[in-house]
């Protein structure tokens, strides 16, 4: 890209936005916070009973502001940054004589702690004592929580109890304990003294594609919370009258539905394939079998295709599996029968089911690979497209995202010229009120395609989701409906490291097809995790650049690139970077003479995947020695 001089994952402001909704926020994988903002949220803590269950909400001890004390008569200059490479949202006070700062921030390697600090630094030659004011309105009550102060520890304010009322009748009452430092009023740097911090810390301890890439290992949490919830996933389907595990459209601690709405719970089943291909993606780039060997995670798989072979049905006339009465992504159709994409997760999850099973030498039902492979699904012969359901038309209006979902993230092949179809057939039906992941996924679509000008203009009507000026993502442009959607967030980053880059995760290999985007003249890609191996990938308009950086050991498999179509195959040990000119696409859309092949060992595309030292297809792939 063009070098601006200034840091893109650095977001700078003089003034905070007068709506609260918009604050920056700082989380880790357990606790969250807008910065002054009276509340947190701890992961896995809820209350409310079934349709009203909801995230706690805990009270804040974070929610202080820095100040100067009136009367200084300096000219001050106040600064609000977010840091998004750091996590941490800093706020400066600076004058003549001094700077005073405060760090908000989620610790990087301890989730459970939440912390600001503050730094006075003198600036002018001087001994005079700087006094800074802490505004904090902190009140120890919550509106989910009974919760009373306990002595203090070392130091610290304690605060415990428990969430008011249960998900379910006769459930437990989730416990939440929480220490934290107490502020005082206001902090001076003395005399003779040049700077100095100050920290404060705040304590629960209440003990996937995008993360998968870069943090396997919180991608296996996600996973695990699958897991400790399947029990109320095997409810949720006896209720509706079918077998193994149906997961909620929206769940809390015990995995039982709880949408307020009971037409998503019980027909946006396709979360079911979602929760699979998760746990697809996780194996095939972790091979981590102890997880689904020791760890729970097989059954959750096979209950999801026990689900799918009771809640199929067979149709004589057609010679096909059905599934009827669902509602796809696209919410704006409910009822319909054989949405094209759900469909296409069934199979997809059958199938998983049995390769998974083969692995674990366990025996694979007959039915599973029967309904994989004689499930409906909708194609237009003539129109050359997939019809969203039974019965839809081409220009009928849809919510959101749907049939482009096939290819990228959902895993099936298309020709270019169907992939094609679907786009535009689509993209001219969705309504410009949809939601923000959207048009991400048009782009990723377009950038399959080489067709660069096409997918940067559809990734920019995402950036309409965007409120400044700490980028907080929004559900709707207008600024309404869900904010810090992780939904927009998270289908913004699939555009640009799946879009980019064109990796796939499949069985055999990490595959990769990248394009230059319309006004990028390259993209560097650090820290990709791969069965062990770290790895950055970087590329531009004349080469492609592989260089394995680290290791997690001596079982990680050394890896290799293969290209296409010369099968030319290029060994990446650690530390050593090799470079292939000529391969990236052209930014027109015609292919190069050489297109680039993934890492392994992940499925591949047609005609580019990753896969073990000495196998013969095109790809980057793995071996042990």
């Amino acid at each position: 890209m063009e070098d601006t001089g200034e840091d893109p994952t650095i977001f700078t402001a003089h003034s905070l936005p007068s709506d609260p909704r918009f604050l920056a926020t700082v989380t880790s994988t357990y606790l969250g916070t807008r910065v002054y903002h009276d509340t947190l949220h701890v992961s896995g803590v809820y209350n409310g009973a079934r349709g009203d269950t909801h995230r706690a909400v805990l009270p804040s001890p974070l929610n202080v502001q820095l100040e100067a004390p009136a009367g200084t008569g300096e000219q001050l200059t106040k600064t609000f940054v977010l840091d998004t490479n750091t996590g941490s949202f800093l706020h400066t006070v600076e004058g003549p004589s001094f700077r005073a700062s405060q760090c908000i921030y989620a610790h990087r390697t301890l989730p459970h702690v939440l912390a600001f600090s503050v730094s006075i630094t003198r600036l002018a030659a001087g001994s005079w004592p700087i006094t800074v004011l802490l505004r904090s309105d902190f009140s120890p009550h919550s509106p989910d929580l009974e919760l009373h102060l306990g002595p203090d520890f070392q130091g610290a304010r304690y605060l415990y109890g428990h969430t008011l009322t249960p998900e379910q009748p006769g459930g437990l009452q989730q416990e939440v304990h929480m220490l934290w430092t107490p502020v005082p009023p206001a902090l001076t740097l003395g005399e003779g003294e040049e700077d100095r911090t100050w920290e404060f810390l705040t304590v629960d301890l209440w003990m996937f594609p995008n993360i998968l890439m870069f943090h396997p290992e919180a991608a296996r949490t996600l996973l695990e919370y699958r897991i400790r919830t399947l029990s109320g996933a095997l409810d949720n389907a006896r209720n509706l009258g079918y077998q193994g595990a149906k997961f909620a459209w929206e769940s809390a601690g015990s995995g039982l539905e709880v949408c307020p709405e009971a037409i998503y719970g019980s027909q946006e089943i396709h979360i079911n394939g979602a929760v699979v291909l998760a746990f697809q993606l996780y194996y095939h780039a972790t091979q981590d079998l102890q997880l689904f060997r020791e760890a729970g995670g097989w059954d959750v798989v096979r209950a999801v295709a026990e689900f799918w072979c009771s809640r199929v049905e067979w149709s004589p006339g057609e010679e096909r599996y059905h599934l009827r009465g669902v509602m796809p992504p696209d919410e704006y159709h409910s009822g319909v029968n054989n949405s094209v994409y759900t469909n296409i997760l069934v199979q997809n999850s059958l199938r998983f089911a049995a390769v998974l099973a083969w692995d674990l030498g366990r025996p694979v039902p007959n039915q599973w690979l029967v309904v994989a492979d004689k499930i409906k699904v909708p194609f237009d012969p003539k129109r050359h497209f997939h019809p969203e359901f039974d019965g839809y038309q081409p220009g009928e209006e849809v919510k959101q995202a749907d049939v482009v979902l096939l290819g990228y993230p959902v895993p099936f092949p298309l020709s270019p010229h169907v992939r094609r179809n679907n786009l535009e057939i689509y993209e001219a039906a969705t309504s410009p009120q949809g939601p923000a992941m959207t048009w991400s996924m048009f782009a990723v679509g377009w950038m399959e395609l080489k067709d660069p000008q096409r997918a940067w203009g559809l990734l920019e009507r995402s950036f309409a989701n965007i409120t400044e000026p700490f980028k907080v993502w929004t559900e709707n442009a207008d600024g309404s409906g869900a904010v810090n959607f992780l939904t927009g967030m998270g289908g913004f980053l699939q555009a640009a490291l799946f879009g980019f880059t064109g990796f796939r995760i499949t069985h055999s290999g990490l595959t990769f097809d990248p394009m230059c985007p319309a006004g990028v003249s390259g993209v560097c890609v650090s820290g990709i995790f791969y069965q062990g191996n770290k790895f950055d990938f970087c590329f531009s308009r004349g080469s492609v650049a592989v260089e394995v950086t680290a290791q997690a050991g001596p079982w990680a498999p050394l890896l290799e690139a293969e290209l296409w179509p010369s099968q030319a195959r290029l060994p990446l040990p650690p530390g050593v970077m090799p470079e292939s000119q000529g391969m990236c696409p052209h930014p027109q859309g015609a292919h190069s003479p050489y297109r680039t092949q993934g890492l392994l060992p992940l499925l591949s595309w047609p005609d580019t995947e990753v896969t073990p030292v000495g196998s013969r297809t095109s790809k980057f792939s793995s071996k042990r020695i």
